[in-house]
């Protein structure tokens, strides 16, 4: 798992700093969290293959988080064959895509499914071969939605010599085993995986956290994930404006995920009234609160360790 981090601002883009989004990418496909105005250059700039990309999930319905989709959709369909998108988001979101799909008259030659969250939606949004993806509803100013990756579980640890004693050479028939078949050994015995696996394994688990106050929803989605972006709008200098618009500081986003016992969090969302030199104290604030805090930085690739 690979997260690709395209940009880290709030509100509006800035010179050197483009509007928060994310795109991780999961054994060649890839998945992008949120798509505000511009987010196609930085995914461009980073390499980012338009025929992969599965799936869109879309926090809320505010400019700074929804303007760069019709660009996303328009490039994405100048390929040949991109195959099928799917779309996650709040209620309304299927409506703003009909219509700018109509008034800009886009000719867009493959499927989009949109899948809008309900009141009585399953925890569980999206699910393919690879990953599951849930969605839990945060506290903004407007309906906002916060996101979870969970890569399935593995198989447990395979143990040859256990395979060998009980008669499996090795080779392909190893391989089979190690992914969870059942096979007829040269003897004609045949083997269980179970008989030669460990317990399963967990993957690895993201979470993109934006626009919303410290509550209990975003604890919970925050929950020993591996790697989590969590909006962090103000210092607490300014704490008063971000409680005004429902936003979070350095140090509640950090006592968030120090609560949730996350593995590693980066700081995102800055509001533009932060020039870069302050970014540091962002980062010192978090960590004071959570030893594995940092700001994110735009174009940076974060390479995520299997949790064993």
């Amino acid at each position: 798992m690979e997260c690709f981090v395209l940009g880290i601002g709030g509100m509006m883009p800035m010179p050197g700093r483009r509007l928060s989004s994310v795109a991780v990418r999961v054994e060649g496909q890839l998945y992008l969290f949120d798509g505000g105005e511009g987010t196609q250059v930085p995914y461009k700039e980073l390499h980012l293959g338009l025929r992969s990309l599965d799936l869109i999930a879309v926090s809320h319905l505010h400019a700074d988080h929804v303007l760069g989709l019709p660009g996303l959709l328009m490039l994405r369909g100048q390929m040949p064959d991109p195959g099928p998108l799917t779309i996650l988001g709040p209620p309304g979101l299927a409506r703003f895509i009909r219509n700018i799909r109509a008034d800009l008259r886009m000719h867009i030659r493959y499927p989009i499914e949109i899948k809008e969250w309900s009141k009585d939606a399953d925890r569980l949004a999206y699910r393919d071969a690879l990953v599951n993806i849930f969605w839990q509803p945060l506290e903004h100013s407007v309906f906002c939605l916060g996101y979870r990756m969970e890569e399935h579980q593995r198989p447990g640890r395979f143990d040859p010599d256990r395979a060998r004693e009980l008669g499996v050479p090795a080779g392909p028939l190893f391989g089979q085993l190690q992914r969870g078949q059942t096979i007829t050994t040269p003897q004609g015995t045949t083997v269980e995986p179970t008989e030669v696996l460990g317990p399963t394994r967990r993957g690895r688990h993201m979470v993109f956290a934006t626009d919303t106050i410290p509550c209990r929803s975003l604890v919970e989605l925050l929950d020993a994930a591996d790697i989590a972006f969590v909006e962090s709008m103000f210092l607490p200098d300014d704490e008063e404006d971000a409680r005004e618009k429902k936003h979070m500081t350095a140090a509640q986003a950090a006592g968030a995920a120090a609560e949730a016992k996350v593995q590693q969090l980066l700081l995102f969302h800055i509001s533009p009234r932060y020039e870069r030199r302050e970014l540091k104290r962002f980062a010192d604030i978090a960590r004071s609160i959570h030893p594995n805090a940092n700001v994110a930085k735009e174009g940076q690739i974060i390479a995520i360790p299997l949790p064993d």
